[in-house]
């Protein structure tokens, strides 16, 4: 059975850049069970009215960014798509909805660069449904899980905290509420308290930490995709200004 991962994927410069968290996404690929036969990518940057999952045979890689240097939209990531896993998914999963044209947005293509740098795995994906609750997701996540057993990889894809307007590139120092907002995050994970993280607006500071939702819900998705028995491993940790790249596996 293939783990379930949560991504805290941060700008999109790690795509081409060389750090602490892309060397330890390059890792990952050697930790997994087996080569998994595709990736489902559950990215904070695909916002929808419906849940909808992505069935184009060979997704574009989307430059969904501006203000970048030209080798960043230079980048692609030529992974075919999963059309018939996500065909059946559809069939399965009565809220699903197709969607043939979506490519690969960069919270997809950005971290799968560096743990399948060759992009011989077929990716699709699933919007975030911008009408549901964050029960609705844990719910709908649920039944997603049975993809693990048919070898299929689910990665969320978002931050736990991401707030970019206190974001400051000269000075990387975190933010004290970003901290403390992550370290319970992790303290939640750790017990499996998925309740509390489902109900993350009643902890302090939260409207800092998630001004916005859509970063933080596919983190409901890595949990909500996990089984009874899966082990919680950290596959990196960092506050950056008001940015988390908090990362982990559940498996």
């Amino acid at each position: 059975m293939q783990p379930v991962l949560f991504i805290g994927h941060g700008s999109p410069m790690n795509a081409i850049e060389d750090n602490p968290f892309t060397q330890a996404l390059s890792t990952i690929k050697q930790t997994l069970p087996s080569v998994p036969k595709a990736i489902l990518v559950v990215s904070a940057h695909w916002l929808t009215d419906a849940s909808l999952i992505s069935t184009s045979s060979a997704p574009k890689t989307i430059h969904d960014y501006f203000g970048f240097p030209p080798q960043l939209y230079e980048e692609k990531y030529p992974a075919q798509g999963a059309k018939e896993i996500a065909g059946k998914l559809i069939k399965t999963v009565s809220e699903l909805k197709e969607d043939d044209e979506m490519g690969l947005d960069h919270g997809a293509w950005s971290i799968l660069k560096h743990i399948f740098p060759k992009a011989e795995i077929p990716v699709f994906q699933l919007s975030i449904n911008y009408t549901i609750s964050m029960r609705d997701h844990f719910e709908l996540a649920k039944k997603l899980s049975y993809l693990r057993s048919h070898n299929v990889l689910i990665i969320g894809s978002g931050n736990v905290v991401h707030n970019l307007a206190l974001y400051n590139d000269k000075d990387p120092a975190p933010y004290e509420w970003g901290i403390k907002f992550n370290n319970r995050v992790k303290k939640y994970l750790v017990n499996k308290d998925y309740e509390s993280l489902i109900e993350y607006n009643k902890e302090d500071n939260h409207s800092l930490a998630v001004p916005t939702s859509e970063h933080y819900i596919p983190l409901i998705y890595s949990l909500g995709a996990s089984i009874t028995g899966d082990k919680l491993e950290i596959i990196y940790d960092e506050v950056i200004s008001s940015i988390s790249m908090l990362s982990f596996k559940l498996g």
